[in-house]
């Protein structure tokens, strides 16, 4: 869930304020760290390898002058090379890609998670054999750009509240109201 993999950044982020030292810690220390967030050992490998290649590909950071491992550099990309740059990398899909987009790049994209896809499917928006992927195509390509941000977190929090709308009934938040949809 999102709170616990709130919790699994947080605890990472205290364990090891910067990125240097998440790369340098020994992997079970890291996996520790994020086990509470699941697959902690598939996921320790991939950060390494997503960090050791930002080094190799853009230099090492000088700790001493307060740097760090960053992606930075995709906040001036145009948001077709952003993908690029993060597809390479093992275990980042396009649910992933397009968060980092809305959220941290503030770009006009419409994330697919399993709220927005069961929601998406019962409203007849995409057909019924619908993928993640493939309803995140038909989606972001319709969705106007200036409501994406608010209609996905609107459908997100929907999904969690709502008994008719949630995947297989199970709520995550306490339910409020009838089903508007």
């Amino acid at each position: 869930t999102d709170k616990t993999s709130a919790r699994a950044f947080a605890k990472l982020k205290l364990t090891f304020p910067t990125w240097l030292e998440v790369l340098a810690a020994p992997n079970a220390e890291v996996e520790e760290a994020i086990r509470e967030g699941g697959l902690a050992e598939v996921k320790t490998e991939r950060i390494k390898i997503v960090l050791q290649t930002v080094i190799d590909e853009r230099g090492q950071p000088n700790a001493e002058a307060g740097e760090d491992v960053s992606m930075e550099y995709c906040r001036d990309m145009p948001t077709d090379l952003v993908k690029a740059e993060l597809a390479r990398f093992k275990g980042v899909g396009p649910k992933t890609i397009s968060c980092v987009l809305m959220f941290t790049l503030m770009r006009a994209e419409f994330p697919v998670d399993t709220h927005v896809w069961h929601i998406a499917k019962k409203m007849g928006w995409v057909p019924p054999a619908a993928t993640r992927e493939t309803t995140y195509l038909h989606l972001n390509e319709r969705v106007p750009d200036d409501v994406k941000y608010d209609l996905h977190v609107l459908l997100v929090d929907h999904g969690k509240r709502c008994p008719r709308c949630a995947k297989k009934g199970r709520l995550q938040k306490e339910e409020q109201g009838p089903c508007p949809l």
